[in-house]
């Protein structure tokens, strides 16, 4: 039997140098049966050029303006759901790839039709035995998500394959039919929860998501965004809002407010020796600004326009 086709979808905004590590990293892979797929998210620091000089055999579609993590997801998407792979791997362009990982990934999905989707275990890229996460958490209070086991050290304590709420966007396997199924990456998430809203609808469906420790990546973490700053904090604002008002019941409602209440005073007083209040104010204004904001619905398998156009412009 042929290895099924993956596409691996890395997604780039001017990180030309991080990206071609992990483009190194991708053609190691062991997998007999994948393509590099490099998605040029707007960069103006000569990322197609280089990537193409260096790697010839990886195919570059390019924006010309940054249409946002989503909206450059759904472009590799597209492109590979029109090339016809039978899986998608979605992945951030500051990691590298365990050379078996990708065959590990396969192995699980290709063990039941009903799992959806699979992650690794990821580690930080500068501890390399520390863990950033081992499957996500999905919950109603200061952010939407978290990523289990983050920051413990790797003792075997995760080695468990097994179903979990949701998996990381930073590296994240699917099934073609999945994809068609639940329609494209919602870019009216930006910054966060676009991987957990993705997972929710696919769970929604009866598909599983499942963690797979023998499969192993290093992360970078936020090595693009930051960490807490202010155009990331508004981001995670907004984004909780937005996951908490499409999926949360009441009880995660009366999770969500209070904690939220309570936390971004105390953040405030966090952030205030380091002269860095201003990403506090941020994440208040992103979760007033998810609140108000109108809820469309995710834009499905025909509704490319939608997926392709950032929230802003529509």
């Amino acid at each position: 039997m042929t290895d099924p086709s993956v596409a691996a979808i890395v997604l780039n905004y001017n990180g030309k140098d991080i990206t071609l590590q992990a483009i190194a990293s991708l053609a190691k892979m062991s997998y007999p049966n994948v393509d590099i797929l490099h998605i040029d998210n707007g960069s103006s620091d000569g990322s197609t050029e280089a990537i193409t000089a260096a790697f010839p055999d990886v195919e570059t579609v390019r924006t010309e303006q940054n249409i946002g993590p989503a909206g450059g997801l759904n472009l590799g998407m597209k492109a590979a759901m029109e090339a016809g792979y039978d899986y998608l791997l979605f992945l951030n362009n500051d990691i590298e790839a365990d050379p078996a990982m990708l065959s590990e990934l396969v192995r699980s999905a290709e063990s039941s039709p009903d799992i959806g989707c699979v992650g690794p275990k990821t580690y930080y890229f500068w501890d390399r035995n520390r863990i950033w996460s081992a499957g996500g958490i999905l919950r109603f209070r200061e952010a939407a998500t978290r990523e289990r086991g983050m920051g413990k050290i790797d003792e075997g304590q995760y080695d468990l394959e097994q179903d979990v709420d949701f998996i990381s966007g930073c590296a994240i396997l699917i099934r073609r039919n999945v994809l068609q199924e639940i329609g494209y990456w919602d870019p009216q998430f930006q910054l966060a929860g676009e991987d957990a809203d993705l997972c929710m609808r696919l769970k929604q469906r009866g598909y599983r998501c499942v963690y797979v420790p023998k499969a192993k990546l290093w992360h970078m973490v936020s090595h693009t965004a930051g960490s807490y700053v202010a155009r990331r904090t508004f981001g995670t604002g907004r984004s909780t809002a937005l996951f908490v008002r499409r999926y949360g019941g009441l009880k995660d409602w009366l999770t969500f407010l209070p904690v939220m209440g309570a936390a971004l005073p105390l953040a405030f007083l966090r952030e205030l020796p380091k002269g860095n209040q201003g990403a506090v104010w941020a994440k208040a204004k992103g979760v007033l600004a998810g609140l108000r904001a109108p809820l469309q619905p995710p834009p499905g398998i025909d509704d490319t326009v939608r997926a392709l156009t950032p929230p802003s412009e529509r």
